[in-house]
């Protein structure tokens, strides 16, 4: 039987430890295999294509990370994807990520502005108004409300003036 090293005995330790606690890690939306599902774009500028593979052409180029996507269909490292105008192309997996966005639609009543209160209620103070366009993060929806952030400022939004909230 051999010694080991401090040094190698302190690597394969941390690297037993890592492997743990990455069996514990639990699966995210974007890796199950139920469609469809909400996702976000990871990066700043991703590409959607007309097909499942960088040989396809490019049909669109976003800019918004963030920006909801509703996944419809997964092919190896592809996925279908909707955007909130309704468009569908195929992005890399690996440009998605499972964190739920959300972008401000323009308000049924026909105003212009989304009003974001401090809290989940009509009468609470109002903290923002937000135009349609507006992408964000999306927080727990109940009743009818969201916690919604935008630039760091968070406040709740009415469930109704947001694209990627409630199921796909």
């Amino acid at each position: 039987m051999t010694s080991c090293s401090p040094f190698r005995r302190a690597v394969t330790t941390a690297a037993l430890m890592l492997a743990a606690a990455l069996a514990c890690v639990p699966a995210h939306a974007a890796d199950n295999d139920t469609v469809p599902y909400w996702a976000s774009l990871r990066a700043r500028q991703v590409n959607m294509h007309v097909g499942p593979g960088e040989d396809y052409r490019t049909s669109f180029r976003y800019h918004r990370e963030d920006l909801p996507m509703k996944v419809l269909r997964k092919m190896e490292g592809w996925r279908l994807v909707q955007d909130p105008d309704g468009a569908r192309g195929w992005m890399l997996a690996r440009f998605l990520k499972p964190e739920r966005g959300a972008i401000v639609v323009a308000p049924r009543d026909g105003g212009g502005l989304v009003e974001m209160r401090e809290s989940a209620d009509p009468a609470a103070r109002l903290l923002w108004r937000l135009e349609p366009g507006v992408t964000g993060k999306l927080g727990a929806c109940a009743n009818g409300w969201c916690k919604f952030e935008v630039a760091g400022r968070a406040g709740f939004v009415t469930e109704g003036a947001l694209w990627g909230s409630g199921n796909p």
